[in-house]
Formats: structure tokens, sequence, C-alpha cells
């Protein structure tokens, strides 16, 4: 399954958000060293209740625009 996202990385708390389709992560990790990417690993794979190991960004890795894909059995 593909999904595109939108990342606010340093934010206060994380949160992932359905704003009219789009789906928004806020991250309390900041946008260095890969920090941010992550921390949106865990936090999507608590969020559809898959290990880390199954999501991966295929596109957008240092940017705020993200495409995901969650690999599913």
């Amino acid at each position: 399954m593909r999904v595109d996202i939108k990342v606010i990385a340093g934010a206060r708390k994380n949160l992932v958000k359905d704003d009219d389709g789009v789906l928004k992560v806020y991250l309390t990790a900041p946008a260095v060293d890969g920090k941010a990417n992550k921390a949106l690993s865990k936090i999507l794979s608590e969020h559809f209740s898959v290990s880390k190991n199954r999501i991966e960004i295929i596109k957008g890795l240092k940017s705020r625009h993200k495409t995901i894909n969650i690999i599913e059995i």
C-alpha cells in the first residue's frame, strides 16, 4: 500500500493526522542526520500496526513530502 504524507519535523509532540485526505505526520525529532526518517518509520509502524521493517520511504528521503510503501503479506 502506498501513502503520500507530509512530515513536519521539530513539532511539540508526535502525531499522525488526516487533514482533508492528506496524511500529516508531526515529529519531535529534528530533520538532521536521518533522525526524522527513523522516527517516521516508528510512528507509522505504530499507526498502521505493522513492524518497522515493513515501512519504506520510496520517494522524498530529504523532503517534507514523502511517498511511503507499507509492505503487506
